[in-house]
């Protein structure tokens, strides 16, 4: 792999060749396809499996919680043995999760299947950093830190297009052979990438390893079962209590206190001199530590975006998957076209400046969102909010990595893409995570006191339908089941109302919520750096 270096003559910078940067951009694409597959083949996996839709979002948390408890050991075994190395081995690991998504016979083999792929990302995360860094500086290191933002968008736009038309003329597992070809090839490629030795000496901090991946799968399990085993109380669905109280929010106090004990055992380790499992340099400064608390909150968004669309036009509205394709199309290849372009503002903006825009955008749009939507997706004002929203979710998830990457020497950019790791597949969990909760809870709220107070509906057809589990289904769907209650014709419809509008509004507050969240994440956004392109300083050491 040709590295950036200055010519003798001229003393400027010589550009590297960019012919390495397929295979690592095929390889973001690779996990970001993987992901953005999983919401389009919710009807279709609902239909063939006969599972709620949550079921299927818990395949999407759990390759999440894989990538964020694992990234830092996984950054660890690559500057242990040598980034191309493992890389060059997780990619087939990856490729194995895929043909495992081929033949799934159930949804817990999908579950399954999404946790070994998450494991091998969680290798492939930091070693795309650490190899971008050791081969290209500068603004070229900028551009191809900004086409990993790209890869990720162009992910979620050919899943969306292409798992759309499959999923609707043949099915969803051809989506997932794809991937498996596309790993092929990206193992291929790693064979035209310059070759490193590790560093045997290099020691994993087991005790901080459990601390952290613990802390993350407890955090993360925590947020994604509030719905199901209680917010508060347990519920019958929780598998255990304690003093009655459910175990999610347990989990979720518990794993905040085990990240805590991370931090602290990583700061004693560090002052004695001992190599840590991450260095928390790359955190040293509020820039650094702002920076990641608005990548957390924009890929939080991003994820409950994009499991909140697909779930409302396929079970919802009961479209096909190729329909939840074009509704999402315009969000998509907004990311993409803004991730790629939005390092050219680089050299007249500052990071700060373009963080606080961009926020103030995603404010803007899911504001506007909960006010113009309705139950068909394809309105014009629809699409306005989503291109909007894109704009500033495609240049956040690109700038606030670009913040963390220029900030530190190369020798740290493993330790960098951990961070990253971490931070994005966690906040992809959780997002995914809170937005099924939000809703579904939102839901069952406003079906529970529509019922109360709709007088059409009696109590003793009401005594026949389990509203303690309230879902999202079609009205299809929920026709049928009262066809084997005693309703009459005009509670039906009057129940098929109720349904439709308690729905609607779920939706409304869901992204109004989110708006809220945006809008706080202007708080840390104002403590990005305000430095000038020709401010920035290396980080390097001096040679």
């Amino acid at each position: 792999m040709t590295s950036s270096t200055r010519s003798p003559q001229t003393g400027t910078a010589v550009k590297a060749s960019w012919a390495p940067m397929i295979g690592l951009f095929l390889a973001q694409v690779l996990m970001s396809f993987n992901v953005a597959a999983l919401p389009v083949s919710i009807g279709g996996m609902v239909e063939e499996f006969g599972v709620p839709p949550t079921a299927v979002s818990t395949a999407i948390v759990t390759y999440g919680l894989m990538v964020a408890a694992l990234v830092m050991v996984g950054a660890k075994l690559g500057q242990r043995f040598g980034w191309v190395l493992v890389f060059r081995i997780v990619v087939g690991l990856f490729g194995l999760a895929e043909l495992m998504m081929v033949f799934a016979p159930t949804i817990g083999w999908v579950i399954a299947a999404q946790a070994f792929a998450g494991a091998s990302a969680a290798i492939i995360v930091p070693s795309l950093v650490a190899l971008i860094a050791e081969n290209y500086h500068g603004p070229q290191q900028a551009t191809a830190i900004g086409s990993l933002g790209s890869a990720r968008a162009i992910s979620g736009v050919s899943a969306f297009l292409i798992g759309g038309a499959l999923g609707t003329l043949v099915g969803w597992r051809p989506v997932f052979l794809i991937l498996l070809v596309l790993a092929i090839v990206v193992f291929a490629l790693s064979f035209t990438l310059r070759s490193d030795r590790g560093d045997p000496g290099i020691k994993i901090d087991l005790v901080a390893a459990l601390f952290i991946g613990s802390g993350i799968v407890l955090l993360t399990l925590g947020f994604n079962n509030l719905n199901t085993w209680g917010v508060v109380l347990a519920t019958p669905n929780a598998p255990f209590d304690v003093l009655g109280l459910s175990p999610a929010p347990i989990f979720v106090v518990v794993g905040l206190i085990l990240g805590q004990a991370f931090f602290v055992w990583t700061r004693r380790r560090t002052r004695e001199g001992k190599v840590p499992l991450v260095s928390l340099s790359v955190l040293g400064s509020s820039r650094e530590r702002a920076a990641v608390y608005a990548m957390f909150v924009i890929v939080s968004l991003e994820a409950a975006i994009n499991f909140t669309v697909p779930l409302y036009i396929q079970i919802v509205q009961g479209r096909t998957p190729f329909d939840t394709s074009l509704a999402m199309m315009p969000f998509n290849i907004t990311v993409f076209v803004t991730a790629t372009l939005v390092v050219r503002f680089y050299r007249r903006y500052a990071p700060r400046t373009i963080a606080l825009f961009s926020f103030i955008l995603t404010t803007v749009a899911l504001l506007w969102l909960s006010f113009v939507v309705s139950n068909d997706w394809e309105t014009l004002p629809t699409i306005a909010g989503l291109i909007v929203f894109g704009i500033g979710q495609g240049a956040l998830v690109t700038l606030v990595f670009n913040v963390l990457v220029t900030s530190a020497p190369k020798e740290l950019a493993g330790d960098v893409g951990s961070i990253r790791g971490t931070t994005q597949n966690l906040a992809s969990a959780v997002g995914t995570a809170i937005a099924g909760a939000m809703l579904v809870t939102i839901l069952s709220m406003n079906i529970a006191q529509a019922v109360v107070n709709d007088v059409e509906i009696p109590d003793e057809v009401v005594a026949q339908v389990d509203l303690g589990e309230v879902n999202f289904v079609s009205n299809d769907q929920l026709r049928e089941v009262l066809d084997a209650t005693d309703a009459t014709d005009a509670q039906v419809d009057a129940a098929v109302q109720i349904n439709t509008d308690a729905r609607l509004s779920a939706l409304k507050l869901g992204l109004l919520i989110m708006a809220g969240v945006s809008a706080l994440a202007i708080i840390p956004a104002s403590r990005l750096p305000k430095y000038r392109p020709e401010e920035i300083p290396d980080p390097s050491p001096a040679e």
